[in-house]
């Protein structure tokens, strides 16, 4: 059986599953600190805060608006499986709520350097998942879909766009806050830790993987 010109293979579909399961631990590790959301959840966040709908909502319409951005970028190279985005996007909210659940058994962050700790391991986390799960080239979710698509499209590589994307995103909710709220909603300093960090970590998980097995991973595959 193929998916994507590839055979599907248990390794293929592990590092996919495992590579979602860690990203939204990631997201769960961000919560948990208390210092502000991830940085793809910043505009969902948001507009929640703002229009008074459910978080559920917010989410599905901002990647909604990605998946449009990916078919606006790549034109005749859209694929019909990235339609599936918005199926992802279910079980990801579903690893997300069993991720938050987890996090009950994990202590508070009852002082400022546990927080901080918390916050880099989100960082670690997410950029660990991206690494297992883009790779498999079978549906992305539409933040890492609409960076691909940005990162073929300009010929950057994935981590630089993924940084330009995350500052992007966070710039837009603080900017989205202000305005309609008058305070900054849902960013705090582990937001801006993750929209700096993260891209830069996937290049440095990236680099060390190709150290120790001589193997490049291509992050733009779609």
């Amino acid at each position: 059986m193929e998916f994507s010109g590839e055979k599907v293979t248990f390794k293929r579909v592990f590092n996919y599953i495992f590579g979602l399961f860690l990203i939204t631990l990631g997201v769960a590790f961000s919560i948990k600190s208390g210092l502000g959301s991830t940085p793809v959840a910043s505009v969902p966040y948001s507009l929640n805060l703002i229009l008074g709908i459910d978080l559920g909502i917010t989410t599905l319409m901002f990647q909604i608006f990605l998946v449009c951005l990916e078919l606006v970028l790549l034109r005749g190279d859209f694929k019909r499986k990235h339609f599936l985005q918005v199926f992802v996007s279910l079980i990801f909210g579903a690893f997300t709520s069993f991720s938050i659940s987890l996090m009950a058994f994990v202590p508070p962050a009852d002082n400022l350097m546990v927080a901080f700790l918390m916050s880099f391991i989100s960082v670690f986390l997410i950029a660990l998942g991206i690494f297992f799960y883009v790779p498999t080239n079978i549906v992305p979710v539409s933040v890492e879909g609409a960076i691909q698509a940005i990162a073929i499209v300009t010929n950057n590589p994935f981590p630089k766009i993924k940084i330009c994307f995350d500052v992007t995103v966070v710039l837009s909710s603080l900017i989205l806050s202000y305005i309609f709220l008058g305070n900054f909603g849902s960013v705090g300093i582990g937001t801006i830790i993750g929209a700096v960090f993260i891209g830069y970590v996937v290049k440095l998980i990236h680099s060390l993987n190709y150290r120790l097995t001589g193997q490049n991973v291509d992050l733009k595959k779609m």
